[in-house]
């Protein structure tokens, strides 16, 4: 089934089925009043938790760390937003729940621990730095995994002139 449909058709339909039934129950205005109160109360989470995210991704790049787990964690707190407040019990407990830490950071840490983040920023003194990982398997199964970094530059990382790879001794 395509994500789309999901997305747009069939949880929009199970949230006004359920809108529907707790209307039966506790009455339409109190239904009203909770969908309204899940927002606002949410949104107060949210504002919380996104700054101490933030307070944290920047704490790790002043280490001169990528701040991955944060980064993730922050796309998860929109997440979180957006199903807050899209009215509905369903979007708003799974909104909640990416709002707990206890439930963010083990998933946030799970999806970084993957390695299928590719990371380009800029470090303190403004140079660049890239994160790449790259695996190949073999027939067997086999995992090889390799880094290079490039030395032919004419000027060096150390900012110092470095050799531009001409050799005098050798005839071109």
């Amino acid at each position: 089934m395509p994500i789309a449909l999901i997305v747009f058709i069939v949880i929009p339909l199970v949230e006004m089925l359920v809108l529907f039934e707790v209307a039966e129950v506790i009455g339409g205005w109190q239904t009203l009043t909770l969908v309204v109160l899940t927002a606002v109360i949410g949104v107060q989470i949210l504002k919380q938790q996104g700054l101490s995210t933030l307070l944290r991704a920047n704490q790790r790049l002043q280490e001169g760390q990528l701040p991955a787990q944060e980064i993730v964690e922050g796309f998860m707190l929109a997440a979180a937003g957006a199903m807050l407040l899209t009215p509905g019990f369903i979007t708003d407990t799974l909104g909640f729940l990416f709002l707990t830490g206890p439930v963010r950071r083990p998933l946030a840490s799970r999806i970084v621990s993957t390695g299928m983040l590719k990371a380009m920023g800029s470090g303190q003194g403004g140079g660049q730095f890239w994160s790449h990982r790259e695996y190949r398997r073999d027939a067997d199964g086999n995992i090889y995994e390799g880094e290079y970094s490039r030395t032919d530059s004419e000027w060096l990382s150390d900012g110092k002139k470095g050799d531009s790879g001409d050799d005098p001794s050798i005839e071109k």
